[in-house]
């Protein structure tokens, strides 16, 4: 039976919690999703998971607490030594993996600094953990075979990070996507659309091209942000229909060999 195949819908952006409260609205089960998370070996942080209507759309937002104290910033290696350690399936753990390697490539190419050296801070924090090695036991537990995106829309002013305030989309957001070559869209919001979480998840793990497919589920995930539409992303699961064009003027089989997103790759 083939594989299963995913859309992310980023009408209004891209987070991590977004990411991961929409694969749990398309299927992956919360308790399911907490016994893996648990293999991480991660203490003294809660997972919230609340169902909401906004603007008449059902959807999921997660919340991840960390109550740990004085965390020291995570480096590459030490987020590769708790997820390489946690015992998780193998494709769980090379695409969580190379999610972190791609962030840290963006954050040493602004830093000007080794791979090695470069600090986290918040992407190394608890909640950004959860949200990626999250979003990848999704993918495996809902057999994902190939990952796909819409183009991402960018927002614009500035963010509070720990560098201070800094323009929209933050720094490592754009050298994300002007590394992977993603497309983007102008939007009238005054506000941080695509974090850096949910850029290096997606411009690791999808193609932008949008597939023909025979949709069988999708999934709303919420934004904590209040905007005038409604603030979620949307992920659509289903078949690829064989011989088929996609959006960007390939075949369907021809993406599909080039982005499997399994540990092998």
């Amino acid at each position: 039976m083939p594989a299963n195949i995913l859309y992310v819908d980023c009408f209004s952006g891209a987070s991590g919690d977004m990411l991961l409260g929409a694969m749990i609205d398309a299927g992956l089960g919360v308790s399911i999703l907490e016994q893996d998370l648990a293999r991480l070996g991660l203490s003294d942080y809660e997972l919230r998971v609340e169902r909401r209507v906004r603007q008449g759309i059902s959807g999921v937002h997660v919340f991840v607490h960390d109550h740990g104290q004085d965390r020291p910033a995570h480096n590459l290696s030490a987020v590769r030594g708790v997820i390489e350690q946690s015992g998780l399936p193998d494709d769980v753990v090379a695409n969580s993996l190379r999610v972190f390697e791609r962030l840290a490539e963006a954050e040493a190419r602004i830093h000007g600094s080794d791979v090695e050296e470069v600090h986290f801070h918040e992407i190394g924090a608890v909640d950004s953990l959860i949200d990626i090695v999250g979003f990848c036991v999704g993918l495996h537990r809902l057999e994902i075979g190939a990952v796909y995106a819409s183009p991402l829309p960018l927002g614009y002013g500035t963010v509070c990070t720990e560098h201070g305030e800094l323009p929209v989309p933050a720094p490592a957001t754009l050298a994300l996507l002007a590394a992977a070559g993603a497309p983007v869209l102008p939007s009238k919001a005054n506000t941080e659309l695509v974090t850096p979480t949910g850029a290096a998840l997606l411009t690791t793990l999808a193609t932008f091209c949008q597939p023909a497919m025979r949709v069988r589920r999708v999934g709303y995930g919420f934004g904590t942000k209040e905007l005038p539409w409604p603030n979620m992303l949307r992920l659509w699961v289903g078949e690829e229909l064989e011989l088929s064009s996609c959006g960007c003027g390939h075949h369907e089989q021809e993406h599909v060999a080039h982005t499997h997103v399994h540990a092998g790759e």
